[in-house]
């Protein structure tokens, strides 16, 4: 596991008390069961963003990050799908869903900052409001990258600060707790991220009061 490196200085509320790699899957392996409860509610809200995000997704398509599986139904019935997490319970709870909907595809438990896969493996590469919770943000940009064929795609749904300075500063309130109950750096840059990585930024789109970010990457 890399070391802790929360990468903007808007994540400076969680810094001092950073989880690790490991306290992140034990805090999702606990969270997974209220995850599939609020997967209707979970659709509703992100489907539409989901869709926009990845509904061109094409080839071998990496989920990073894939949690209960709720990108699934948003990715092409022509995608050839893997996913991984780093919770074993999520990664149950992504399986499951896979067969629900009678989609071929294999889910992995996996950290990913430590992909398992070869160089140039995927086509697509795609991940939702994940860079909050990795440990080391760039070094999982990096992972995506060094994964994904160099004419292929990276393509995020991330979540960060809002532009409104109302609900920032409630963000900024909010961030302690919001980090020790999800692990999640809701204050953060997700493109601030990309500086010095391995990905080159394409296309970004803010919405939501500027609180998500839609954006395609690709391989340096």
């Amino acid at each position: 596991m890399s070391a802790d490196n929360p990468s903007t200085p808007s994540d400076s509320h969680a810094v001092d008390r950073a989880m690790s790699g490991d306290d992140i899957a034990t805090l999702y392996d606990e969270l997974a069961d209220r995850y599939e409860r609020w997967g209707r509610a979970n659709h509703l809200f992100s489907g539409p963003l989901r869709k926009r995000a990845f509904g061109d997704a094409s080839g071998r398509v990496l989920d990073v990050a894939c949690g209960t599986g709720t990108n699934i139904r948003y990715l092409p019935p022509t995608a050839q799908l893997v996913g991984v997490d780093i919770s074993d319970e999520m990664v149950e709870a992504a399986r499951a869903e896979l067969e629900r909907l009678r989609r071929g595809g294999t889910v992995y438990r996996m950290d990913a900052q430590e992909l398992q896969f070869p160089d140039d493996s995927f086509d697509t590469v795609v991940s939702a409001l994940s860079t909050c919770t990795f440990p080391d943000p760039v070094a999982a940009l990096d992972e995506m990258a060094r994964v994904c064929r160099p004419d292929g795609r990276v393509l995020l749904l991330e979540h960060g600060r809002s532009g409104v300075e109302l609900v920032g500063r409630y963000q900024d309130w909010r961030a302690d707790a919001h980090y020790e109950q999800h692990g999640c750096r809701w204050t953060q840059d997700p493109l601030a991220h990309f500086e010095g990585t391995d990905l080159t930024v394409i296309e970004s789109e803010t919405l939501l009061l500027g609180v998500v970010t839609i954006i395609e990457a690709r391989p340096a």
